[in-house]
């Protein structure tokens, strides 16, 4: 039948749409990026000295971590979520642990650890320090004098170190019960001459990220310019020589993985230049430099900026966001396009997850809401597909009648259409609903760290991971580990059976090969969905079975379905 070919159109082409937008948009119709500094031949040149922040240390050799943390002088690092140490050589915040999650679900499993310092095989940190004319400005080999032992929230720790030419500079930090360093860098000028002081703030790392970049996810370089998000730059392009700069007044910059976050906050209100570049080796560099200060004698200058380095969680960067005035901070999650539906669903996600205390509840609750929405919808689509049903002898008179005019045969079938009040397109509605739904979900569940390590019930112990009961080597029991792509678990084979029951109750199409494409599809999608988070596996299962008893219901209730029935 032509119209049940175009149902199927018209959901394959909303799944194209919806799906691959994004990559078209990434890859074909990139944003604007803001205005770079001095570019030549499309890639931007170092900034000339005193600007120019210096790039990170390349030790020579790599040791052990806990060899490095005792090598130097270091300070306590001591909140809620947050373990670690700053180095007073180069004044570095190089050693950060996440005490409130943990690498993997096992119990004894280590906190994840963010910062590690130069010299080890995963080094990444934060460093702070000036430059320019006119004095001898701090360097990474530089040994700062604390004032305390411990940073801690409301314990403020501040560095010092004189040249010994009439320059005086602090660095004083203070920490949140979050993520958030507050760092305001200061020069003060007790010699007879005039100095030109830069302040600048970088953050360091060695290798690209763990998690794969991809079009749905973004992670490496990534900060917000002139009010814009700039997630066009990754490793690939800073590995291929180029070396992005950027002048803005408010914004941030650093880099991202799919769960942990640093990033250096210059003062909004103030002009910046940042940008990302690639050291020696697998190093790679974000960092910005403040406005030029001319400090005469007896006079100091100052500036404030802000350093996170955490978790990307949703109420944490949305308060940083509202309260800092930290521009686009919320957008350090990669929600894409479509983050005008993706965060409400995460909000409804986040609030039954609180109500319920378990995810996979908050998901099987999430379902109920949908469908519950979704219901007036759905019951004309029923009352449609029932009316289907009970002209279908009549649909197959036709067929017959007119088979060899196809052109007849399709005025017909519209004659009878109209005269029965029946419409073939009715049933494709709640599907294409459904979409956007289903895809903010998938969002949702591969972004957010609030969804990460989130048990459900018997097996499932991460709803953010895919099913692990794989069937094919009997959950564990056989010896070997099947291929990736025959990795079965029992959400999937759930899902593809709910599914067949599903399409049983529909009306079957009259083109056999249409029949054979509908009784294959869910057998399809259960090999398709078996890669994907637990989580997204039980929403359409459920969503699957609600429908189910939703058609049934109907059915019963429906006399075109009755008496279709006494006649199938």
């Amino acid at each position: 039948m032509e119209n049940w070919r175009n149902v199927v159109l018209a959901c394959v082409l909303s799944l194209l749409v919806l799906f691959g937008w994004p990559y078209v948009a990434n890859h074909f119709f990139p944003p604007a990026n803001p205005p770079a500094t001095k570019v030549v031949d499309g890639k931007s040149v170092p900034l000339p000295a005193p600007g120019a922040t210096p790039p990170a240390d390349a030790p020579a050799t790599v040791r052990a971590r806990e060899v490095v943390l005792k090598e130097g002088p270091r300070v306590t690092i001591d909140t809620p979520r947050l373990k670690g140490s700053i180095n007073l050589k180069g004044a570095r915040i190089d050693d950060l642990v996440m005490v409130k999650y943990r690498e993997t679900i096992a119990k004894d499993a280590p906190p994840v650890r963010l910062l590690s310092p130069s010299g080890t095989a995963d080094a990444y940190f934060a460093g702070f320090g000036f430059s320019g004319t006119g004095f001898a400005a701090p360097n990474d080999q530089t040994v700062w004098t604390a004032d305390g032992t411990t940073l801690a929230p409301g314990k403020p720790v501040t560095l010092s170190w004189n040249n010994g030419q009439g320059q005086l500079f602090t660095i004083a930090l203070s920490v949140d019960e979050d993520y958030l360093f507050t760092v305001e860098q200061k020069v003060a000028n007790s010699s007879p001459n005039v100095i030109s002081a830069r302040p600048w703030a970088l953050v360091s790392r060695t290798g690209h990220s763990k998690d794969p970049d991809s079009w749905t996810i973004h992670t490496g370089p990534i900060g917000t310019f002139s009010g814009s998000t700039n997630y066009s730059v990754n490793f690939k392009n800073l590995d291929g020589g180029e070396a992005p700069r950027f002048n803005s007044t408010g914004g941030w910059l650093g880099f991202g993985d799919k769960y942990w976050l640093t990033a250096l906050v210059p003062a909004q209100n103030k002009a910046f230049d940042g940008g990302f570049r690639k050291g020696s080796g697998d190093r790679y560099q974000a960092d910005f430099s403040g406005a030029v200060a001319m400090v005469g004698p007896g006079q100091a200058a100052r500036t404030t900026s802000h350093f996170f380095a955490g978790a990307k969680e949703v109420a944490v960067l949305d308060a940083y966001m509202k309260h800092q005035g930290f521009v686009n901070f919320d957008r350090a999650i990669d929600w894409g396009w479509f983050i005008w539906f993706e965060k409400p669903i995460f909000y409804v996600l986040d609030w039954l997850f609180k109500l319920a205390g378990n995810f996979g509840v908050a998901i099987i609750l999430l379902t109920c809401v949908v469908r519950g929405l979704m219901f007036p919808i759905a019951q004309k689509q029923f009352a449609s597909m029932a009316a289907m049903r009970a002209v279908q002898p009549k649909m197959k008179e036709i067929q017959e009648r007119y088979k060899d005019d196809k052109q007849k045969q399709q005025q017909e079938l519209l004659a009878l259409y109209q005269k029965e009040k029946v419409n073939p397109l009715a049933g494709c509605l709640p599907i294409l609903l459904q979409i956007p739904i289903f895809y903010a979900l998938y969002k949702v569940l591969m972004l957010t760290i609030e969804m990460r390590h989130q048990p459900f019930a018997l097996w499932i112990k991460d709803l953010s991971a895919p099913d692990p009961a794989t069937v094919l080597n009997l959950f564990g029991y056989l010896p070997f580990t099947p291929p990736h792509f025959l990795a079965i678990g029992v959400l999937p084979i759930l899902l593809g059976i709910t599914m067949y029951l599903q399409f049983k109750l529909n009306p079957a199409p009259m083109d056999p090969v249409q029949q054979q494409v509908f009784s294959i599809m869910p057998w399809i999608f259960m090999f398709i969905m078996a890669p994907f988070a637990a989580g997204l596996q039980l929403y359409w299962t459920v969503s699957n079975l609600l429908t189910i008893a939703q058609q049934k219901w109907l059915y019963s209730r429906h006399p075109a379905l009755n008496a279709a029935e006494s006649t199938t």
